[in-house]
């Protein structure tokens, strides 16, 4: 049965954006004394919410972080999109087609709000999406609990089993399946043994979406 709505994460999966995001967080963890290279940030940390992020550096190094730590990641993060950032190739076509079917589509982030200006903004993808963007910041738990895909689906006004959530992540998955929605997962760059796990049916080409949602 078709879906009535589609929730889109952000990052690694309508924008390329995991690789120069995870390698800016290792560098910065790795300045902190606790070495980390891009493929042990992705490990720990995709799909979280920043403030997930930073409580689990923490945790993990045993101390507070210092003053304006996120300040500058989130400079070096930025500067970084402005100067590579793509969107996920067959991500446009599949969205427009999507749309073309009467099939409503918003985005679900544990990015923030700017940053998801930022990211859309660059990629050319942000007029897709109108004010149908939604973040972690505006609920009490990010992934991997289910709140932000509920509130997602309240305020679009579509019932949690007639959705559909696209996520590329565990916690993104995890939460997905927990709200009572279908979860697609797209294991382009992400063990897709991992996201079946989870509660996944698994993709590797946004190519496949459409037919995927039963268009």
């Amino acid at each position: 049965m078709r879906p009535s709505l589609v929730i889109f994460d952000c990052d690694g999966v309508l924008v390329d954006s995991e690789g120069p995001a995870n390698r800016c967080l290792g560098e910065a963890v790795t300045a902190l004394g606790l070495p980390m290279d891009e493929a042990g940030s992705r490990a720990q940390f995709v799909g979280l919410s920043m403030t997930s992020v930073m409580a689990r550096i923490e945790a993990m190094t045993g101390r507070p972080l210092p003053a304006g730590w996120l300040a500058a990641l989130q400079a070096k993060t930025y500067a970084c999109f402005r100067a590579e950032l793509q969107a996920i190739p067959g991500v446009r076509a599949a969205i427009e087609r999507i749309l073309a079917a009467g099939i409503a589509t918003c985005v679900a982030s544990s990015g923030s709000p700017d940053k998801m200006e930022l990211t859309l903004g660059l990629t050319g993808l942000r007029p897709l999406f109108g004010d149908r963007l939604f973040s972690a910041v505006q609920v009490a738990r990010g992934k991997p609990a289910p709140d932000l895909f509920l509130l997602a689906a309240r305020r679009m006004g579509l019932a949690p089993e007639a959705t559909v959530v696209v996520e590329d992540s565990v916690p993104g998955v995890t939460g997905a399946v927990a709200a009572g929605m279908r979860a697609l997962g797209f294991a382009r760059d992400t063990d897709a043994a991992l996201l079946a796990a989870a509660g996944a049916e698994t993709f590797d080409d946004m190519g496949a979406l459409p037919r995927l949602i039963g268009l």
